[in-house]
Parts: structure tokens; C-alpha cells; sequence
């Protein structure tokens, strides 16, 4: 019983490891964005699920800055591609 048992607990285990190594890649990609791309990350990435749409959450946080005159339609375009590549680690 001890044999199955043990393979079993340690498969149970390897989501949450995985999980992990996702958000630490996550990470370690948004150090890499400019600075528009960090404040689109952090506010998308708390919402992140598996069933986000990337697209719809960036632009739902994006349009506002532009429409408000915080950030060019450009830059948030180039912030919103760069920032969509690393909460792609999130899924």
C-alpha cells in the first residue's frame, strides 16, 4: 500500500511546482519591461486566472491611462504587448 501511496502523494505536489516556476518566470520577465509595462503587469497579474483573456485584461487597464492622457496610444500598445508575453507565464 506504501508504494502506491507515496508516488501518488508526490504527484498531488507537482501543480503547486509548477505553479511556482510559472510565477517566478513571470517575474523575472516583468523586471525586464519598461516602466509602462511593469504598471500594466502589476495591475493585470493579481487578476490573472486560467480563464483570463490577456488581450481584453490589458486593454481593460490600458484604455483608461490612454483616454486620461497618462501614457500615448503607442506606448500602450508596445507596454501592453511586452506585458502580455510575461502574464502569458501566468496561465
Amino acid at each position: 500500500m506504501r508504494r502506491i501511496l507515496l508516488p501518488l502523494l508526490c504527484l498531488s505536489f507537482l501543480p503547486a511546482v509548477a505553479q511556482a516556476a510559472d510565477q517566478a518566470a513571470a517575474t523575472a520577465c516583468s523586471a525586464q519591461l519598461s516602466k509602462d509595462g511593469q504598471l500594466l503587469y502589476s495591475k493585470v497579474a493579481p487578476t490573472m486566472t486560467p480563464q483570463t483573456d490577456i488581450k481584453d485584461a490589458l486593454t481593460s487597464v490600458a484604455r483608461p491611462m490612454v483616454m486620461g492622457g497618462s501614457m500615448s496610444r503607442d506606448t500602450a500598445r508596445a507596454a501592453a504587448e511586452a506585458a502580455g508575453e510575461c502574464l502569458k507565464f501566468l496561465k
